[in-house]
């Protein structure tokens, strides 16, 4: 099963994000790729995903989630207790998402925006599409 995760490759938080998630998804379920990187933005049009929308987009089972729903979606496959975040997707999609807009309208101002790129191990890498 096809698992990416498309991210703000420019936002720090969302990179920090990434890292998280590969320090804990050890059966490498999830790939990556950035919505600014040219394999990002084929997969949005394979998907028809709005070139507008600015969010965490998680390609899975053919379809895509976006906002908290992805970020829920992802957790289910996380190690350790980061499994158990998934149930707050019982928590209505508008209120979940509102917290999430506010983090992403501020995620530059709180985080900062990336200088340069980080060169991954080659384990890593082939994470990355």
């Amino acid at each position: 099963m096809k698992r990416i995760i498309l991210f703000d490759g420019e936002c720090l938080f969302c990179d920090y994000s990434v890292q998280f998630i590969i320090k804990r998804d050890i059966h490498a379920f999830y790939k990556f790729a950035s919505l600014q990187s040219k394999i990002g933005k084929q997969i949005r049009r394979d998907y028809k995903i709005p070139e507008n929308l600015d969010s965490l987009v998680l390609i899975e089972d053919q379809s895509y989630y976006i906002k908290s729903t992805a970020a829920l979606r992802i957790c289910r496959k996380l190690t350790g207790i980061w499994k158990l975040f998934y149930a707050l997707i019982f928590i209505p999609t508008p209120i979940r998402n509102r917290i999430y807009d506010i983090v992403a309208k501020n995620r530059y101002k709180w985080f900062g925006k990336k200088g340069n790129c980080e060169l991954p191990t080659p384990e890593v890498r082939g994470r990355f599409l």
